[in-house]
This record gives structure tokens, sequence and C-alpha cells, in this order.
């Protein structure tokens, strides 16, 4: 079996690979060509935790994989020093079910995230989008940018957290850095950062909506990530609304999103409001944006065919370029 550690998850997950990956994972999930059962969701109540345990089955061509993730999120964790979460990804031999690799999940997870929105903005953001806007200076947020910037030619980033010494070191940290343009710059408002961006990225935790309607761009794309509890909304129902609605996984989401969750309860929408899940589109199955002033709305909670897939691919390139520590298991 093979160990990678954070380090060696980061080296065999390139960015534009990852987002190929997961093209492949939504296009199988929607395709039914993926056992994925809704995350299991256990509770740490002392610690107000959680843990998340997320296996899946994925055929994607003629290859297959088979991973289980556990991630958990602990509040208290930053205080500690330690990071909000805390992942670990077990792959498997899909042939004969023999344990493969232990890779450090939490990496893989900002990794396989950042390329979900990656290959959203890809097939529905406008082609000469130029401007982005990141919500939330965490691992999330950066792996949002790099994502944006390697499928757009972003000449400029927005960056937004409600601690500002954060957005400030996520700028002078990312600038510049490989597809990353120079200038990045912390937004001192919500309406500041998104006023003039064409993609948005939301990588938060809150539980109100971090932008304001009126303050969106006319053609702008959102990705919005930061949402995957009824309870937790990063977009105003008012921009859900009047977006075109794509999503990771319906049944998923319809599960977790507050962001689609709390405006069908208030009866502002329905669920036919989601027009797809981002598969159908890659398979041709559903259209994507329709015109170059449309908003579109890319909801994703997560679902573990990313997981497995990412898995897969660093396990790939990390056996190529002989990363990572083999163990008798």
């Amino acid at each position: 079996m093979i160990v990678l550690n954070a380090d060696e998850v980061r080296k065999s997950l390139p960015m534009a690979e990852a987002i190929e990956a997961m093209k492949q994972a939504y296009a199988s999930l929607s395709d039914g060509k993926a056992d994925v059962p809704l995350r299991t969701r256990l509770s740490i109540m002392p610690r107000d935790a959680a843990s998340l345990i997320m296996p899946a089955y994925v055929q994607a061509g003629s290859s297959e994989a088979l991973a289980v993730k556990i991630v958990s999120l602990f509040p208290g964790n930053p205080a500690r020093g330690l990071a909000f979460i805390q992942a670990a990804v077990m792959v498997f031999d899909a042939e004969t079910g023999r344990a493969a690799a232990l890779l450090e999940g939490a990496s893989l997870t900002a990794i396989r995230t950042g390329a979900g929105s990656g290959a959203a903005i890809d097939l529905l953001a406008r082609a000469d989008s130029r401007v982005a806007a990141i919500f939330g200076a965490g691992a999330q947020g950066r792996t949002q940018l790099e994502a944006a910037c390697s499928v757009r030619k972003i000449q400029k980033a927005w960056i937004f957290d409600s601690d500002r010494e954060k957005s400030q070191s996520f700028a002078r940290e990312m600038a510049g850095k490989g597809p990353i343009p120079r200038d990045l710059q912390p937004a001192s408002s919500a309406r500041e950062a998104v006023v003039e961006a064409d993609i948005i990225c939301t990588a938060t935790t809150s539980s109100s909506p971090v932008f304001s309607d009126d303050g969106l761009k006319a053609g702008a794309h959102i990705s919005a990530i930061g949402s995957y509890t009824p309870e937790m909304q990063e977009i105003p129902a008012e921009t859900v609304i009047r977006a075109r609605v794509f999503v990771d996984s319906r049944s998923a989401v319809l599960a977790e999103a507050g962001d689609l969750i709390q405006p069908m309860q208030n009866g502002r929408i329905t669920q036919a409001h989601v027009h797809a899940e981002l598969g159908e589109v890659l398979l041709g199955r559903r259209s994507g944006r329709q015109d170059q002033e449309e908003i579109t709305y890319f909801k994703s909670v997560g679902v573990a065919v990313q997981d497995a897939m990412a898995a897969q691919l660093a396990l790939h390139n990390a056996k190529r370029d002989k990363l990572g520590k083999e163990i008798p298991f």
C-alpha cells in the first residue's frame, strides 16, 4: 500500500489534470455509472464537530475508481493551531478490493473542490471573463482561484473575508503563483468584490448571504461550494431565483444545500428550478449558458465521485513520479 502525505498529494494532483478528472467524475455520476450513497454525517457533539463518511465506486470510460473518504470538520481546531478540515482517503483496487493507498485528505479535498468549480467555470462562464472574486480566504478559496485562473485568462481578482488580515495574507501569498495574476486586491466590502466580477467563487461557512444580489454584474458566473447543510446560505435567494442553476448532484444538493433548500421551503422556487447536473451538460443532454447576460450558478456540496477520481489520478501520478511511501499491509 502507498501512503501519500499532503505535500505528495499536491504534487500528484496538478489543477489542470484534476479539472479534467472532475469532468469525468460528474459525467459518470449523471450517466448512472457511479454508486454514490448520500454521505453519512456523524456528529461529535461535545466539540460542535462532525465527521462525514463518503464512499464511491466510479466507472469512467475503461477505468474504475473505488475509494472512501472520511472528512472531519472541527471548528475548535484553528485555536489549537490545527486545520479546520481533517481528512483521509482510502483507495481500493476496484478489481480485487485490495487496499491500495492512503492519501492525506484535506489537501485532496481542497484541490478536487477547486477543480469541480473549475469544470463548471470552463463550461458555464463567459469566454471573455477577466475578473474574479473569491469569498473566503482559506485553503478552499485558494484552490477556487487557481481553478478559475486555469480555465479563464483572469487578469485581476478581488479577495473578501470577514477577517481583512486573512484577505491581505491571501493576496500576498497567491499573487503571481502559477496561472494566478499578480493583481490580487483585498476587498473592503462584499460589494467592492462583486461589482466588476465575471466569476464569483464562494468558499465560506456563512449562514447568511455573503453578497447582495443588486451588486452582481450581468453575465456573471457563480460557483458556490461552502453551504453544505440546510441551515447554511452563501448566495442570496434573489440571485438563485433569477439564475440558471446547475448542480453537482441533484439528490445531494436537495438534501444538503441551504442555498436552494431555503428558497424552496419559502415557496420561492421548486425543485424544477435546478436546470441540470453539470454531468448532464458534459454528456450533451442539457444546455449550458444561453446568452452573455445570463447569470449562471453552480451549486456543489461535494460528492464522493470527486474524491474517488481525484485519488485515482493522484495514485497514478504518484506511481509514475515515485512519490509516497510503500508499506506492507
